[in-house]
């Protein structure tokens, strides 16, 4: 199948030695199959929740039905999906010229990695815009390829988050909105992300958050994780994303979730860091 531009851009991001196959349409596929390595099957998928991302129904309908279902962990005032865009719109900073590579991480469908493309495209600051969504789940990469019509500036990869295929430094944004709790090792993940941003690029999480007295917080959070979920403490992501050289980190809480972002500026570089 022949590789759309936005894929071939993509592999050029690539760690060296990374093997990857183009089986749809905007997509490459760099999960690990080797016998002696983590195989392709993601590990979230033996939790109840991990399974259901792997279910293609779930795939058609995810944007209209399993997503709003989040919103409702953040109370009345919480904000919309469409809301939730506009933060990582201005989170990732997409108006700033110096962005015009971006990582949607546990990306799903693809509805935010076109909606961030999409921004990238008004701002009109860089001449070729990218964004590549990455998805573990084989049904959600099948149905965004089939969404994408934006060959030129979409790109996906079907791949582990514990494991991200680029080179250090690769991207200059990167975020992973309403999946963070799901994923298998997700300070591993959060580990990876790092690695991949660029010395000043920002990074944008929406995810849950632990609230009230601290019984009724530890017994959500044992309850969720029956089913796969990881309720995270209040300190838990903002703590880590500090020790590994983000500045700037700022929590926005909305019932049971939890906005975060930052810049990221690696010990011993002179970067230059404004407030988001």
């Amino acid at each position: 199948m022949a590789e759309t531009p936005a894929v071939r851009r993509t592999r050029e991001l690539l760690r060296t030695g990374v093997d990857a196959s183009s089986p749809m349409r905007g997509v490459l596929d760099v999960r690990v199959t080797d016998s002696t390595a983590r195989q392709a099957s993601p590990a979230s998928a033996s939790s109840v929740a991990g399974r259901l991302m792997t279910f293609s129904p779930l795939a058609a309908v995810y944007e209209r039905a399993w997503r709003p279902l989040f919103r409702l962990w953040m109370g009345a005032g919480g904000p919309s999906v469409e809301e939730q865009r506009a933060y990582a719109v201005r989170d990732l900073g997409l108006v700033s010229p110096d962005v015009s590579v971006v990582l949607d991480v546990a990306c799903g469908p693809g509805n935010f990695s076109r909606s961030l493309a999409d921004a990238l495209l008004t701002a009109a600051h860089v001449s070729e815009p990218l964004v590549i969504g990455l998805d573990a789940s084989e049904p959600m990469i099948a149905r965004a390829s089939a969404d994408t019509d934006d060959d030129e500036h979409v790109a996906y990869l079907l791949g582990d988050a514990r494991e991200l295929p680029f080179e250090d430094d690769a991207v200059d944004a990167v975020c992973c909105y309403a999946a963070l709790y799901l994923v298998p090792e997700p300070y591993r993940v959060l580990d990876e992300m790092i690695r991949v941003l660029r010395p000043g690029g920002r990074i944008a999480l929406m995810t849950t958050v632990r609230r009230g007295p601290q019984p009724v917080g530890a017994v959500t959070a044992a309850a969720a994780s029956t089913v796969g979920l990881e309720m995270f403490r209040r300190d838990d992501i903002t703590d880590v994303l500090r020790e590994r050289g983000v500045e700037h980190v700022e929590q926005r809480i909305h019932g049971a979730a939890q906005f975060v972002t930052g810049r990221l500026c690696r010990s011993g570089q002179d970067v230059p860091v404004s407030a988001p």
